[in-house]
């Protein structure tokens, strides 16, 4: 296919990767983009731009981005997934997550034999499962564990997955008002909201980050991604880097907390190595195969989401959970640690705001090993 810009014009594609992730970012903080997200933006900016003719749609800049953008990401997203901490300070919230991550996976079982997907079925069970039970980074570990490299099929399963989840928060957001549900599960953090003055949460520790905060995170996650895909070489197993490299992550940050929380820049950026793998995903994508594969897999993540919740709210039942418990662990299972605490911070549940933030983390850390177990044990039906 000819575009105005060739495959083989690698600067002017960087240029455009990291122009339209800065400006996705920018973006978000606008009202029109809080409504879209950020990830939204930044897939939808190259999209536009590839299904015009203007990039291509397969280029050795998107490969670079798959194969070292993306694992490099990961370790940055996990220097703080203590899971002695997660364990420790979560109480009430962790009980509802767990529960919740079971809803996710019970949800996809079903939806899996309920609404046919072909062959990369599996495939992609393993990616919603994984998405669903930690958030959108899980979405793009599991789907290089599970080689699928179709971008076509991952654009179009993160434009459904967008879509049901924009109406999925809206709906969390809701379920605290509800006068039924307020009848049948204790709602005291929304009670007690109105007491609380808005106060400056510390999510992430220091916010001092400096040259040496950044080269010292980039040193320590391209060591944990150059050990994990040698052993995988000496493994000689398909998928096995990322799983390998989510393994030494989670156990540097478990335990050497107190080194790994020195680097605060390093959420910083991973965030921004991800949002540039959502412009490349957005370049890659199809939009025949985008619109052929879209409303399957919105069904497909909304039949997940609807099973989760229920689950989720029966488990409240039994464990007498608070119903903005409830609420932010499911918040955490779908869309990670940051979703979370922003709900919890904008309702006022003060009190919740780190154990949103430490499941969410927790949800990192376990997902993508959940999802691509799940996904290789439905390959055999």
């Amino acid at each position: 296919m000819n575009t105005l810009i060739s495959a083989n014009q690698h600067w002017i594609l960087w240029a455009i990767l990291l122009s339209v992730s800065a400006f996705s970012i920018w973006a978000e903080k606008t009202n029109i983009g809080k409504k879209l997200s950020g990830v939204v933006i930044a897939i939808l900016g190259t999209f536009i731009l590839s299904n015009l003719s203007i990039i291509p749609s397969s280029a050795g800049s998107y490969d670079i981005v798959w194969s070292y953008l993306v694992p490099l990401a990961i370790p940055l997203l996990l220097f703080r997934a203590n899971l002695k901490k997660i364990f420790k300070e979560t109480g009430p919230t962790l009980i509802a997550f767990f529960s919740g991550g079971i809803g996710t996976v019970i949800g996809t079982i079903v939806a899996f034999f309920l609404i046919p997907l072909g062959e990369n079925g599996w495939k992609i069970a393993s990616i919603f499962s994984a998405t669903y039970v930690g958030g959108s980074m899980n979405y793009v570990a599991a789907a290089e564990a599970v080689n699928l490299d179709s971008a076509d099929l991952i654009a179009a399963g993160i434009a459904a997955d967008n879509l049901v989840m924009a109406a999925y928060f809206l709906i969390l957001f809701a379920l605290p008002s509800v006068k039924f549900l307020q009848t049948k599960f204790p709602n005291h953090h929304q009670t007690n909201a109105k007491k609380f003055e808005t106060q400056n949460v510390e999510i992430i520790s220091s916010t001092k980050i400096d040259g040496l905060n950044i080269a010292i995170s980039l040193a320590i996650a391209s060591s944990i991604c150059a050990i994990g895909f040698t052993l995988a070489d000496i493994i000689n197993i398909d998928g096995m880097g990322i799983l390998i490299i989510t393994l030494i992550s989670v156990l540097a940050a478990t335990l050497f907390p107190n080194l790994m929380n020195k680097f605060s820049g390093a959420e910083i950026i991973g965030t921004y190595l991800m949002q540039i793998f959502f412009a490349a995903i957005g370049a890659s994508a199809n939009i025949k195969v985008v619109m052929d594969y879209g409303p399957i897999l919105f069904l497909f993540a909304a039949t997940i989401l609807f099973i989760h919740l229920l689950f989720l709210l029966a488990a409240g039942k039994l464990f007498k959970l608070d119903l903005a418990e409830i609420v932010i662990a499911s918040n955490a299972n779908m869309g990670g640690p940051t979703t979370a605490a922003a709900m919890a911070t904008a309702r006022n549940w003060n009190e919740l705001v780190i154990p949103a933030i430490l499941c969410g983390t927790l949800g990192y850390s376990i997902a993508t090993f959940v999802g691509v177990g799940l996904g290789y044990w439905l390959k055999g039906f």
